[in-house]
C-alpha cells in the first residue's frame, strides 16, 4: 500500500511518498511562492545568441528563461532534420509562447521550450504532435489497442495524446472528456498569443498538491493522509478531483508531524548522507558533483555465503534497488555513472541492469541505461526540473564552500 503524507503548517506543505514503508519522494511547497514549472507564457525574445544556438526569452520572472534551439523549432522543421540558425527561426523583440520546463538552478534561470503539452489525469496532450502514444507500464495488448483506437476516434484537429498509466480500464466516456477539457485549455492559450501586456503569465499548473494527486493517485492502492483540517475540506470538494474517488482514501490525522515521523526521518537522514548502508551489511556511496553524479558500491561487512560471485552479484542487485530509490528521492537529474562492484560473467551484469531498469520504470522522471563503459561503469540519464533535494533542503558550509573539506592548521 502506498501513502501520500502531507504535512502542512504555518504556510508551508511537506509531502512524502511512501512507497511499501520506503520514502521515495519528497516535496516542499511554500504556498506563497509559486512554482514556474509547467506553467505557460506570452514571453519576448530578448537575446540572440547564435554561437551558442539559443535564445533568452523574458517571461516577467526575475531571470530571463533559457530558450534552446530544438526547443524552438515547430514540428514540420523538425521533421525534415535541417540544420537551421537560431536567427532563421527566432527574433529580437518577437512575442513567442512557452512553456517551463526545467525550474530555475542557482544562477541559471528557468528552460523554457515552444512544444507545449497540457497534462490531465488519465492523458498528457500533446498539441503539435498528432501522435497517439500510450504508458509502456500498461502491457495488456487489448487494453493498448482500445486505447490506441480510442485515442484516433477522439482527436481533434490532429492534437495527439499520450495516455497516462492510470487510464487503464477506464472508461471511453471519461477519457473523451479529459481530451476535450484539455483542447479546450489548448485554445485558450493560442488565443491569448497577439494580446498585450507581453510578458503574461497565460497558464498555470494547478498547485503542487493537486499535481502530485494527478500524477500518483491510484484509487486502489494509495492512502492519504493529512493534519490540515482545511486542506482536507478542500480536497474534498475540489472539482478538479471529482473523478478520483478521494473520499474513502483521505485521513485527517491533527497529530501526524513529519518530524516525529520516524520512518521517514530514517530516510531523510540517509537521503541526506554521503554514504547509505544496505541491509547485507555493504553500502553505497553516493556523490554530486555541477557536471555529474558517482555512485559507488562496496561489499563492506557482507561476505556471502557461497562463492565470491554469488556475494558480488547479490550486494549489485540489493545495491541496484536502492541506487534507483536513492536517485529518485534525492530526485538526481543529469548523467549518473554507477561503479557496481566488477562482475565478470554478461549474464550477471544483465541480471543486474534488469533489476536496475525495474527500480527505474517506478520514477516519472524516466531515468534510462545509456551504456557500459569498458571499464564496466554504467552510464544512466535522467531527466532533471527542479533542484535536487540537497540543494532545496541544505546551505553551502560557508568554511569549505560545499567541498565538505577544510584545511589543517599547518601552524
Amino acid at each position: 500500500m502506498n501513502t501520500i503524507y502531507i504535512d502542512s503548517r504555518d504556510g508551508v506543505n511537506r509531502i512524502c511518498i511512501v512507497e511499501d514503508d520506503r520514502l521515495v519522494e519528497y516535496y516542499k511547497e511554500d504556498t506563497q511562492r509559486h512554482r514556474l514549472l509547467g506553467n505557460v507564457y506570452r514571453g519576448r525574445v530578448q537575446n540572440i545568441l547564435q554561437g551558442m544556438e539559443a535564445a533568452f526569452v523574458d517571461i516577467g520572472e526575475e531571470k530571463n528563461a533559457y530558450l534552446n534551439i530544438k526547443d524552438a523549432l515547430d514540428m514540420e522543421m523538425m521533421y525534415k532534420k535541417e540544420k537551421h540558425a537560431i536567427n532563421q527561426v527566432l527574433t529580437q523583440g518577437e512575442d513567442i509562447i512557452v512553456q517551463v520546463v526545467k525550474e530555475p538552478l542557482g544562477n541559471k534561470g528557468p528552460k523554457v521550450t515552444t512544444h507545449l503539452s497540457i497534462p490531465g489525469r488519465y492523458m498528457v496532450l500533446t498539441p503539435y504532435s498528432n501522435r497517439v502514444n500510450i504508458s509502456k507500464k500498461i502491457r495488456i495488448q487489448e487494453e493498448i489497442d482500445r486505447l490506441r483506437s480510442l485515442g484516433k476516434d477522439i482527436q481533434t484537429k490532429q492534437m495527439g495524446m499520450i495516455f497516462r498509466t492510470v487510464s487503464n480500464g477506464v472508461e471511453s466516456e471519461l477519457l473523451s472528456e479529459e481530451y476535450t477539457e484539455l483542447v479546450d485549455i489548448f485554445e485558450s492559450i493560442e488565443a491569448e498569443k497577439n494580446y498585450l501586456p507581453t510578458p503574461k503569465l497565460i497558464y498555470s499548473e494547478p498547485v503542487l498538491i493537486l499535481q502530485i494527486l494527478r500524477d500518483y493517485f491510484d484509487e486502489t492502492k494509495t492512502n492519504v493522509v493529512t493534519n490540515n483540517k482545511e486542506l482536507l475540506k478542500r480536497l474534498k470538494t475540489t472539482s478538479k478531483l471529482k473523478d478520483y474517488n478521494l473520499q474513502d482514501r483521505l485521513t485527517y490525522d491533527p497529530l501526524y508531524n513529519m518530524d516525529y515521523h520516524m520512518n521517514i526521518q530514517m530516510d531523510m537522514k540517509e537521503a541526506l548522507s554521503r554514504r547509505v548502508q544496505l541491509k547485507s551489511g555493504g553500502y553505497i556511496v553516493i556523490d554530486e558533483t555541477e557536471a555529474l553524479t558517482v555512485v559507488d558500491v562496496n561489499t563492506g561487512k557482507y561476505v556471502g555465503f557461497i562463492t565470491l560471485d554469488d556475494t558480488i552479484v547479490r550486494t549489485n542487485i540489493e545495491a541496484a534497488v536502492e541506487i534507483a530509490r536513492q536517485i529518485r528521492l534525492r530526485d538526481i537529474g543529469g548523467i549518473v555513472i554507477i561503479d557496481f562492484i566488477d562482475m565478470k560473467s554478461k549474464d550477471n551484469i544483465d541480471i543486474v541492469l534488469k533489476n536496475l531498469e525495474k527500480e527505474f520504470r517506478k520514477d516519472k522522471n524516466k531515468p534510462y541505461v545509456v551504456d557500459i563503459t569498458k571499464l564496466s561503469l554504467v552510464e544512466v540519464v535522467r531527466k532533471r526540473n527542479r533542484p535536487t533535494l540537497d540543494k532545496e533542503t541544505t546551505l553551502v558550509c560557508p568554511t569549505c564552500n560545499g567541498r565538505g573539506r577544510i584545511r589543517k592548521n599547518e601552524a
